[in-house]
């Protein structure tokens, strides 16, 4: 089956493609709909944005461009909007701003867990569900002792939990975690913020299967059951990162690319990030 094509199903029951187009730092928003409608163009079918981005309304400019029906469209409610109040209001901004009636996913960006307000907003969050404005909840950067908590105090399960992974980050413990409560994990910053793309391990393996480094760290993720949101400018890279139908690693590459973890984060903390 195509990469574009592959899907996982959520434990809500929606389809969730495997591979999105993330729209972090595409500015202005005039830029934003020229790439995102490079990306459906490509072949994505998922769009990833969030009111911190500054951009949904690029992005529901291209997607209502190029069809609504054909994209799935994920945001995110940004940090100083927890509480039912504010998540009530910030959702009703990004709609506005997408032009949409109805969301596809929608996550707590950061759980900040210094302001504990998470559980309240997931509460929120539950109820625009329940209402049929979006169509599936989830989070995003959430630990375990954070979900523990949604679990303890909730009866809803996040669909998914949007965490940085890539090579350097494997995020083995969590990721476990994770599949053990149902949960999907999504990938955001995939390629390390690029520092995957000048590895020597990385390159060899490109070297080896006639692949460029992104296309062989976004086939490892897609292997290991992991979705990706790639993200460029570029609109030739935009295309590249979508084609990883050709692209085969065999174990000896997947285990070298296991060899990479690190630790090593490309962003903040989620137990100490305020925004």
């Amino acid at each position: 089956m195509p990469v574009n094509d592959l899907t996982t199903t959520l434990n809500d029951g929606v389809e969730l493609p495997m591979i999105g187009y993330g729209v972090w730092q595409i500015l202005p928003e005039t830029v934003t709909t020229t790439r995102v409608l490079d990306a459906l163009s490509a072949g994505y079918r998922l769009v990833d944005t969030a009111a911190a981005y500054g951009n949904e309304r690029g992005v529901g400019d291209a997607v209502r461009d190029f069809g609504r029906d054909n994209v799935f469209v994920t945001s995110k409610l940004w940090n100083p909007h927890h509480g039912r109040d504010a998540t009530l209001r910030a959702f009703d901004a990004t709609m506005d701003a997408l032009g949409f009636d109805v969301l596809d996913l929608y996550l707590v960006h950061w759980p900040m867990p210094g302001v504990d307000l998470y559980v309240e907003t997931w509460r929120t969050l539950v109820e625009l569900r329940n209402s049929g404005r979006v169509r599936s909840i989830g989070v995003s950067n959430f630990h375990p002792e954070h979900l523990d908590r949604l679990a303890a105090e909730t009866d809803t399960v996040p669909s998914v939990n949007q965490i940085e992974i890539h090579p350097f980050l494997q995020q083995r413990e969590l990721r476990d975690d994770l599949q053990h409560r149902g949960i999907f994990a999504q990938a955001w910053s995939p390629l390390g913020a690029g520092a995957l793309l000048s590895d020597p391990e990385v390159g060899r393996t490109a070297a080896e299967v006639g692949a460029s480094p992104a296309q062989v760290v976004l086939r490892w993720l897609l292997d290991e059951g992991v979705g990706v949101l790639p993200r460029s400018g570029n609109p030739a890279r935009i295309v590249e990162n979508l084609r990883l139908d050709e692209v085969r690693l065999d174990p000896v590459h997947a285990v070298a690319l296991r060899g990479l973890d690190r630790g090593l984060r490309t962003g903040p903390h989620p137990d100490t990030f305020t925004g």
